[in-house]
């Protein structure tokens, strides 16, 4: 397996390569070093040999063009997708290089039970619903499915994947035990390098009150490894459509009301946000107003990922790209700069 993870100092010497795009705001500052605001997914596609063709295509496509945020789940396509990446990059770091692996950033899931890709034997209690798992057995068997798949020895940041899935069939107080052991696990995963970060990827964990506590979670990973807990990263949906994250004040951050936005600036977390053209519906057909107050971009999908990578607080914007075309398309954002917090302000106002 390839050696090596991101890092700050080879991920600033890939933004340089890209000339004027770290001026422009393309590119923002993580615990991992300089990450692209725009970042390539890999969920969705057909389980074929075209897709996945298609697929490396696309990560070739977007890592040479200036993307260097790559996400992918263990359950996407069915390991598809994460093998798609492995290809690429054995590609990209081949005679004659292209990039080292520390320019850019991967980041998997584990937490749904993926058919024929689970622990022979899991007792009964360590899986809610008959389809999903945070026991550390369980995810030190997906952590290792997914290193072989990408081929890389160290993952970036390796996401508990929906965690709110289990508060359907446990309370809360069971769900923060479950929690502490699978944080105090990543931990030694950190340790043993296999991972670099650790956080929770969710889909509606932090858009309904009374699910998912982001100041609990954080409280919870200091109280494992203090101050320097490597649980860094949040991924939650943030489109046009779905605005919660910075508009519902779910969260208690020291007795006072703030969305997960402000929590996640306050507790120094990186947020990711999925879904930024919501599966393709926001790529098309956006009222002309708003497409007019989005100078410099062709096309409505470029509008609605600019509107996404332009909230506060939201480090990178992950777009669904399948396609080589698709990266192109959305590569157009580079030269562009992200919103003012006034402009995002009256944008907002607007609304879609």
């Amino acid at each position: 397996m390839l050696l090596g993870r991101a890092t700050p100092e080879a991920t600033t010497r890939y933004a340089a390569r890209h000339g004027t795009w770290k001026q422009t705001g393309f590119y923002r500052e993580t615990p991992l070093g300089t990450m692209s605001s725009l970042g390539i997914g890999t969920y969705l596609g057909e389980m074929t040999w075209e897709a996945d063709t298609a697929y490396v295509e696309a990560i070739l496509t977007a890592i040479r063009g200036g993307i260097n945020f790559i996400d992918t789940s263990l359950n996407y396509r069915n390991q598809k997708s994460e093998r798609a990446i492995g290809q690429a990059i054995l590609r990209l770091i081949e005679s004659p290089k292209e990039v080292d692996r520390d320019e850019f950033a991967v980041c998997t899931k584990a937490g749904y039970l993926v058919r024929g890709a689970t622990p022979e034997k899991m007792p009964s209690e360590d899986v809610v619903g008959g389809m999903h798992s945070m026991a550390p057995v369980f995810l030190a068997d997906q952590l290792g499915r997914s290193r072989v798949n990408l081929g890389l020895e160290t993952i970036d940041v390796f996401y508990l994947h929906n965690p709110e899935t289990q508060l359907g069939f446990l309370s809360h107080e069971e769900f923060h035990d479950r929690l502490r052991l699978a944080f105090r696990f990543l931990e030694q995963a950190v340790a043993e390098q296999t991972i670099q970060f650790y956080g929770a990827a969710t889909w509606e964990g932090f858009r309904k009150p009374h699910a998912l506590s982001l100041t609990k979670m954080e409280e919870i990973a200091r109280e494992i490894a203090g101050a320097g807990h490597h649980f860094r990263f949040v991924q939650l949906p943030l489109n046009l459509a779905m605005p919660e994250a910075f508009t519902s004040r779910h969260e208690d951050l020291n007795g006072s009301a703030v969305t997960v936005l402000e929590a996640a600036e306050a507790l120094g977390l990186t947020v990711v946000a999925s879904a930024s053209i919501l599966q393709s519906r926001l790529s098309r057909d956006l009222p002309g107003e708003f497409a007019a107050s989005l100078p410099g971009l062709g096309t409505d999908a470029q509008r609605a990922i600019q509107f996404t990578r332009s909230t506060p607080g939201v480090t990178t914007a992950l777009v669904g790209m399948g396609r080589a075309a698709h990266v192109q398309e959305n590569l157009g954002l580079g030269p562009v700069p992200p919103l003012t917090r006034d402009q995002y302000s009256h944008l907002f106002r607007i609304g879609p």
